[in-house]
């Protein structure tokens, strides 16, 4: 495996394989790497000639008083864990080559950004532009994200729509540990106690999935559902939504495919949890 620092290094490595045709995938991560992130990157080697793994703990996509200068990092581990599951190049930038002096542009992909993660309360759209702005460094055929981050990945869809980028984007399911958290790089700010309360998001998930199974569909009695599972463990989330899949527009019942999305604090972390809701009309 090969580690990069600058884009330049990427994309020489890359122009060689990109004209003999070969297929490269992308797993854009902030690293401090869990089987949520291996998981995609078994994906892309199963899928591609070379698997390419970004790691670059974004500051445009943390809000003021977010966890920052906190965010776990180990670059070592990473890399380790990364070459034992076959990846061919780690980009690793530091923030100055991403955003060097004098770098004023943004790109922002309205209508999906504002809401959920999104919303001024929450982190802002901000956080989006920073996702937007340094996707295509690599220039993939293929990226792959994980369902949690669900509004990311349909964001990234977008953009590569309407910007006419020629990359494939890929939404792999959600990876948990056996109790049924999801994984993410903020549960090892988890006390055993907050984690044991942090479980109730899985938890809200599983009720409203019941809920629709028996025939529910009113949005208002669904997240109800869920929202009791967050009360008994005194959980208040940040959000607890239903939206549509495509565009992620409130909705007033579950018809088809609807993604119901949480967030709340635990603790010192901030966690993220979704589900795609489905039921006949």
């Amino acid at each position: 495996m090969r580690s990069v620092r600058t884009v330049v290094e990427l994309r020489e490595l890359l122009r060689p394989e990109r004209s003999a045709g070969r297929r490269i995938g992308l797993v854009p991560t902030m690293g401090y790497f869990h089987d949520g992130h291996l998981s995609l990157m078994r994906r892309a080697r199963s899928d591609c000639d070379v698997v390419v793994v970004s790691l670059f703990v974004n500051p445009a996509q943390f809000a003021a008083g977010e966890d920052l200068d906190a965010y776990p990092r180990d670059e070592r581990r990473d890399a380790e864990l990364a070459e034992a599951e076959g990846v061919d190049i780690l980009f690793a930038p530091a923030v100055e080559e991403v955003y060097p002096d004098g770098f004023a542009t943004a790109v922002t992909v309205g209508g999906l950004t504002e809401t959920l993660e999104g919303d001024a309360a929450q982190r802002g759209a901000e956080h989006f532009r920073g996702v937007t702005t340094v996707f295509n460094m690599a220039e993939p055929d293929v990226a792959y994200f994980g369902q949690k981050d669900a509004q990311q990945a349909l964001v990234i869809r977008r953009l590569v729509r309407d910007l006419d980028i020629p990359v494939q984007i890929e939404v792999c399911p959600t990876i948990r540990d056996s109790d049924g958290l999801a994984l993410s790089s903020r549960n090892a700010y988890l006390s055993p106690e907050e984690r044991e309360r942090a479980l109730a998001l899985s938890r809200a998930l599983r009720a409203a999935e019941a809920a629709v199974a028996s025939g529910t569909r009113e949005a208002a009695a669904v997240v109800a559902a869920a929202r009791d599972e967050l009360d008994r463990a005194g959980v208040e989330p940040d959000y607890l939504q239903l939206r549509s899949v495509t565009d992620l527009s409130p909705v007033e019942r579950v018809n088809g495919s609807t993604l119901l999305a949480v967030a709340a604090r635990v603790g010192r972390a901030r966690l993220i949890d979704n589900a795609i809701l489905g039921g006949d009309q």
